[in-house]
C-alpha cells in the first residue's frame, strides 16, 4: 500500500513539474512577444494582431484562419481572414410543438432572408476586424489596413471545395477613426471606403483583392543543393550542408502544394533555419523548420524553444528535424501544440519518399567528431 502511494505521489510530482514548467515556458514567450511588439518588431506584431483577431468572440461559430503580414516601411497591415461560408450561419427560426400532432415542427428563414443575414454578417466581421486591429495599436505602428476575406466552401456547380476572396478593403487609420460604428450600416459603410465585393455575397464571387501578403524576410539566405548518395551519414555531415539538405527536402514536400521553402542565415544558435510558406490563404501560411543534426537525444528544452519561436515568428506550424531521437518529456510537450517533431527514421523515410537514401550511423558520426577535436 505505502509503495503504490510512493509510487501515485511521484506521478503526481512528475506533472506538477511538466505543468510549472510549460506555463514557465509559456509566460516566458508571451513576456518576450510583449518586449518584442512594443520595440516594434514586425513579427511580433504580426503575432500579436494575429493572436487579437483570433480570440475575437462571435456569438456564430465557424473556424477562425488568419494570416497576417505587417510592412514596417509603410507602416500597413495586410489581414488575409478565413470568414463563415453561407453553410455556416444558423436558418432555424422558431421551434413549435404541435400537440394534436405530438410532433416538433421547425421553421427556417427564407433563402432571401438568409443571404441578407450572410452579408450583414460578413460586413460586420470585416469592419469589426479592421477596428479591433486600430483600437489594439498600443504603440502606434499601424498606419492602414488592408482586409481580405476568404471563404471555403462547396461549389454547388462543380461539387468541389474551393477558396475565394469574396470582400477586399484598405482603410487608413485616420479615415477609420472618424466614424461612429454603433450607427453605421455595415454595407453603406463598407462600400464608403471603396472596399470590394460583389452585390450578392452568399453567392461567392470571387474577387481579386486589393493587396495580397508577400513572403519577404531580410534574414533568407540564398540556398544551395547538397550532393549525397547512399552512403552519405547525415549525423557526420556539416551542419550548414544538413540546414540546406532538409531545406531540400520539405521543398520538394511542399512543392506538389506550390509551396516555397527559404534558408535563414546559419547561426547556430537553435533560431529558425528555414520557413516554408505553405499558399493556401487559409489552411496553408508560415511554417517553421528547424534542424538538429544531432548525435544525442534531443532535450526538452529544444522544442520548448521551437514553440516559442513559432509564438514569436507568428508561424502557423513548427517542424523539428534531427538525425537523432527525442526523450519522451519532448514529445509530451509537443501534444496538443502546432508542433511536429521527426526523428531519424523519420528523416529518412522522407528523403526515400522523395527519391534519395542516406544512412544515419550515429555511432561513426561520434567516432569523427572525437577525432576532429583532438
Amino acid at each position: 500500500m505505502e509503495k503504490q502511494i510512493y509510487l501515485q505521489e511521484r506521478q503526481w510530482q512528475k506533472r506538477k513539474d511538466e505543468f510549472f514548467a510549460n506555463q514557465k515556458s509559456q509566460n516566458n514567450s508571451i513576456v518576450t512577444l510583449k518586449n518584442q511588439y512594443q520595440s516594434g518588431d514586425y513579427m511580433a506584431i504580426n503575432k500579436v494582431c494575429e493572436m487579437i483577431l483570433k480570440d475575437s468572440p462571435y456569438p456564430l461559430s465557424f473556424e477562425k484562419e488568419i494570416i497576417t503580414e505587417y510592412n514596417p516601411d509603410n507602416r500597413l497591415l495586410i489581414v488575409e481572414y478565413r470568414l463563415p461560408s453561407p453553410d455556416d450561419i444558423p436558418t432555424l427560426k422558431e421551434v413549435k410543438y404541435i400537440a394534436t400532432n405530438i410532433e416538433i415542427r421547425e421553421a427556417h428563414i427564407s433563402e432571401i432572408q438568409l443571404r441578407k443575414l450572410y452579408d450583414d454578417t460578413i460586413y460586420k466581421i470585416t469592419l469589426r476586424s479592421i477596428h479591433e486591429m486600430f483600437a489594439a495599436d498600443a504603440i502606434n505602428v499601424i498606419e492602414a489596413i488592408s482586409f481580405n476575406g476568404w471563404v471555403r466552401a462547396i461549389n454547388k456547380a462543380t461539387g468541389n471545395e474551393e477558396v475565394t476572396c469574396i470582400v477586399s478593403i484598405q482603410i487608413k487609420k485616420e479615415d477609420f477613426e472618424k466614424i461612429n460604428l454603433t450607427n453605421v450600416d455595415p454595407k453603406a459603410c463598407f462600400k464608403s471606403f471603396k472596399g470590394v465585393g460583389s452585390s450578392d455575397l452568399s453567392g461567392l464571387s470571387s474577387i481579386q483583392p486589393i493587396l495580397q501578403t508577400q513572403k519577404k524576410d531580410k534574414r533568407f539566405v540564398d540556398s544551395h543543393s547538397v550532393e549525397f548518395d547512399d552512403s552519405t551519414n547525415l549525423a557526420a555531415m556539416a551542419w550548414e550542408d544538413f540546414e540546406h539538405l532538409i531545406r531540400e527536402l520539405f521543398e520538394k514536400e511542399f512543392s506538389s502544394n506550390g509551396g516555397e521553402v527559404k534558408v535563414t542565415q546559419a547561426s547556430r544558435d537553435g533560431g529558425v533555419d528555414a520557413i516554408a510558406f505553405d499558399p493556401d490563404p487559409i489552411r496553408g501560411g508560415k511554417i517553421v523548420i528547424q534542424a538538429k543534426r544531432y548525435t544525442n537525444t534531443v532535450g526538452v528544452s529544444a522544442v520548448r524553444d521551437l514553440f516559442g519561436t513559432v509564438m514569436n515568428e507568428g508561424a502557423n506550424k513548427g517542424i523539428l528535424v534531427t538525425t537523432s531521437d527525442y526523450g519522451s518529456d519532448s514529445y509530451a510537450f509537443a501534444k496538443g501544440k502546432p508542433i511536429t517533431l521527426l526523428n531519424g527514421a523519420n528523416l529518412l523515410y522522407l528523403l526515400e519518399k522523395h527519391g534519395t537514401r542516406a544512412k544515419i550511423d550515429i555511432k561513426e558520426a561520434r567516432r569523427l567528431m572525437n577525432e576532429d577535436n583532438k
